[in-house]
C-alpha cells in the first residue's frame, strides 16, 4: 500500500529532476546561441515598392553611321565613339574630327579592347582590357583628353572585386563614382563595380536584381544607371533592351527595371555602348549589325552583308 509521503516524495523527486533538466537544456541553448555570428540586418527596401514602368517614352529621331563599334559619349558640342581598338571625336553634325588609331602605345599591360565609354569635365574615360573569346585580362580605367584623345593616367583594376570582365564604363559626378559594368556570365555580371571618381580606388560592388543579360554599355543620368544588353538572339530577329537602375550606395542590391526594347533599329544586331546628350534629351544607343558574333568575336557575316555596320541611333524621349 503506497502511503501519501510516500507518494508525495517521489513527486518532489520527478520536479526537482525536471527543473535540473530544464535549466540545463536553456543553459546550454544559451550558450550555442552566444557562439553563434549575429544574422544581418535587412537592407531597408522592397522592389514592388518602386515604379518599374520606364521613366520616358522614346521615339526614333535618326541615326549615324560611325567608325567605331563599341560605345558612345556626348559633352558639350562633341560626340565621342570607340572602336575595340580606336577612339574618335565628332562634331555636333555628326563630322569626324579627330581619331586616335593607336590609343593604347602608351600602355605597358597589353591591351586590344576598350568597350563603352563617358566624357567628363574634358576627359575621356574607358575601360581597357585584352579580350579573347570571351575571356579578359588586364583590366583598368584608362583617362584620355577629350580633345587630343591621347592617354594622361590609368588607374588600377581591383581583380579581388571578382569583376572578370570590363564592357562599358559611366561617371557620377553625383556620388563622385565611377562605374564599371561587364559582359562576362556568372558572378563577375551580376554587378556594378564602383570607383572613386578622385583617386580611381575601388569602393565595392552592387548587385544587380534581376540580372540582365549580356550587360555591353552603361551611362549615368539623374539618379540612375542606364544599362544596354546584347540579350536577344539576333538569328531569332529577336530585340536587345535598355535597363535602369537607381544609385544608391547604401544598399548592396539594386532593383532593375526595364526601361526600353529595341525593337524599332535598322535590323537586329549586336547593341553596344549609351550615353545621353543633355541638350537635346535624347538617348543615344550604339548598335552594330552585319557581322555573326561568337563570343564577343565577329566570325563572318550575315547573308547580304560584306561588312559590320556601326550606327548611332538617337532617341527623342518624353516624361
Amino acid at each position: 500500500m503506497i502511503t501519501n509521503k510516500y507518494l508525495y516524495s517521489r513527486v518532489f523527486l520527478l520536479l526537482l529532476l525536471v527543473a535540473q533538466l530544464t535549466i540545463s537544456v536553456l543553459s546550454g541553448t544559451g550558450l550555442a546561441e552566444a557562439e553563434q555570428p549575429s544574422a544581418p540586418t535587412t537592407v531597408p527596401g522592397r522592389a514592388e515598392a518602386d515604379d518599374l514602368s520606364p521613366l520616358y517614352s522614346y521615339s526614333l529621331k535618326d541615326s549615324h553611321a560611325v567608325d567605331g563599334r563599341q560605345g558612345i559619349a556626348w559633352e558639350g558640342d562633341s560626340y565621342y565613339i570607340s572602336g575595340s581598338t580606336t577612339l574618335s571625336r565628332y562634331d555636333r553634325d555628326w563630322k569626324q574630327v579627330v581619331t586616335a588609331s593607336k590609343p593604347f602605345s602608351a600602355f605597358t599591360d597589353e591591351v586590344n579592347h576598350i568597350g563603352d565609354i563617358d566624357v567628363y569635365n574634358g576627359e575621356l574615360y574607358a575601360g581597357v582590357e585584352y579580350f579573347m573569346d570571351g575571356e579578359a585580362r588586364n583590366i583598368q580605367i584608362a583617362v584620355y583628353d577629350a580633345e587630343t584623345l591621347e592617354l594622361t593616367r590609368t588607374y588600377a583594376f581591383d581583380a579581388g572585386s571578382g569583376q572578370t570582365e570590363v564592357s562599358g564604363i559611366a561617371v557620377d559626378p553625383d556620388s563622385g563614382s565611377i562605374w564599371l559594368c561587364s559582359w562576362a556570365d556568372g558572378e563577375s555580371g551580376r554587378y556594378l563595380y564602383r570607383y572613386d571618381l578622385e583617386s580611381g580606388a575601388y569602393l565595392g560592388k552592387h548587385h544587380l536584381q534581376p540580372v540582365p543579360q549580356w550587360i555591353q554599355g552603361i551611362a549615368y543620368d539623374d539618379g540612375w544607371i542606364y544599362m544596354t544588353a546584347d540579350d536577344g538572339t539576333a538569328d531569332l530577329g529577336e530585340p536587345d533592351h535598355v535597363y535602369r537602375c537607381r544609385v544608391d550606395t547604401a544598399r548592396t542590391a539594386w532593383s532593375v527595371m526595364l526601361e526600353r526594347t529595341l525593337d524599332d533599329v535598322a535590323l537586329q544586331g549586336e547593341i553596344e555602348g549609351i550615353s545621353f546628350d543633355r541638350e537635346t534629351d535624347r538617348m543615344l544607343i550604339s548598335y552594330n549589325r552585319g557581322a555573326q558574333i561568337v563570343l564577343g568575336m565577329p566570325k563572318g557575316f550575315y547573308q547580304g552583308y560584306d561588312r559590320e555596320l556601326h550606327e548611332i541611333f538617337e532617341y527623342d524621349r518624353v516624361r
